[in-house]
């Protein structure tokens, strides 16, 4: 899983790019998709940047203040995400539905990792495996679009699974360096720098 160098100096800009191409895509849905779809893209990116400065930028985004306020937007994206993924069961739009389920496990799973990297470290074949597996069946619906032919969808969903891929190889890779004060969150490689 962690074929490509985290700490290469080309994996930052890489990173940037495909945050940058999803924010261009929420833009799309906003103003061309529907309900479901705006509301969806825009609490995965906020899920995404959350995830990306909890995890990156050497603990700057550690304070008491900071992670209160990430915490809280954390639980408005969520919650934004569970609507859209009822929207989705409601319209019955299966192919999200199912994403939407993936990508909350998804999103569990990272969440545990960040909180408990001992326990990840004692077990990582094991969320190694579970994250394969769970990236699988996302990259298996990245297939389902495109051979439905609705391209636009598959080019997002692969740009999503390659940015949530890369936060969980920085998280599976493990600190980077102590986190010092007792109760802080370790810093991991990755972010979006």
């Amino acid at each position: 899983m962690t074929a490509v160098d985290t700490g290469s100096p080309w994996y930052p800009r890489f990173k940037a790019v495909v945050f940058a191409l999803l924010a261009c895509n929420t833009g799309y849905y906003l103003f061309g998709g529907a309900w479901t779809e705006a509301l969806d893209a825009l609490a995965w990116l906020t899920l995404l940047a959350l995830f990306a400065l909890e995890t990156g930028f050497d603990g700057r985004f550690h304070t008491r203040s900071a992670v209160v306020a990430i915490r809280g937007l954390r639980l408005a994206a969520a919650a934004a995400v569970g609507a859209a993924a009822i929207g989705y069961a409601y319209q019955n739009e299966w192919l999200d539905a199912v994403n939407s389920a993936l990508w909350i496990a998804v999103v569990v799973l990272l969440e545990f990792e960040v909180r408990n990297p001992g326990a990840v470290a004692r077990r990582r074949a094991w969320f190694t495996a579970t994250a394969a597996t769970l990236y699988a069946g996302l990259g298996a619906l990245v297939l389902a679009w495109a051979w439905r032919g609705v391209w636009f969808d598959a080019y997002d969903a692969a740009l999503w699974l390659t940015a949530f891929a890369m936060i969980e190889m920085d998280v599976l890779r493990g600190p980077r360096r102590d986190a010092g004060a007792a109760g802080r969150t370790p810093s991991y490689r990755g972010g979006i720098s």
